[in-house]
């Protein structure tokens, strides 16, 4: 069993009290049960993450929706799960998706996974939204460290030198400085 598919299964068993329907949805092989799970009223939480994430495990893109929805979650592991479908499930509108979410202002909070997933998927929106969320990361006192970091690290990742003016800025920051340094050696010689 894939170890990100183990870990959300035990999650999603302790918050559905040992209810018959998750052990029912976390062995299904029929992606129509699994769909109407995402579109069936009532469901709990917990039920809609599992179907969806196996969902997108499997490339059904019937989950996009929910994942992405998740990938905005307050709670960091349905974040997590949500960005480990996203960047198995092969939709183009995920890349979309994430660097909307990690550029939106009112949901920086939740702006962590958007911002790995963008690497991850290695988009053309990646290195523009990394760019735009990082540049508003880098005022004093900023509380979202993780992402400015999760956003340095990316762009050297990327590799893309329209990043190193930003990268040049984030310098001045000590929480950033040792992944901006990082970051810029990754970036091709000017």
């Amino acid at each position: 069993m894939d170890e990100e598919l183990r870990t959300l299964t035990e999650r999603s068993r302790a918050e559905a009290g040992g209810s018959p329907a998750h052990a029912r949805l976390a062995v299904t092989e029929d992606r129509d049960e699994l769909a109407e799970v995402l579109t069936g009223p009532g469901q709990p939480l917990w039920a809609r993450e599992l179907a969806a994430f196996r969902l997108g495990l499997a490339g059904d893109r019937r989950s996009f929706e929910a994942l992405v929805l998740l990938l905005n979650h307050r709670d960091p592991p349905r974040c997590a799960s949500a960005a480990y479908a996203l960047a198995r499930l092969g939709d183009p509108r995920t890349s979309r998706a994430a660097a909307a979410l990690a550029t939106n202002e009112l949901r920086v909070a939740y702006a962590l996974h958007p911002v790995r997933l963008l690497t991850a998927l290695r988009a053309p929106e990646a290195v523009p939204a990394l760019i735009t969320t990082l540049r508003r990361r880098l005022h004093p006192h900023d509380p979202y460290r993780r992402v400015a970091l999760a956003c340095v690290e990316g762009l050297g990742e990327l590799g893309d030198p329209r990043a190193r003016p930003v990268l040049d800025a984030a310098l001045a920051h000590p929480a950033l400085a040792e992944a901006a340094v990082r970051a810029l050696g990754r970036l091709p010689k000017e």
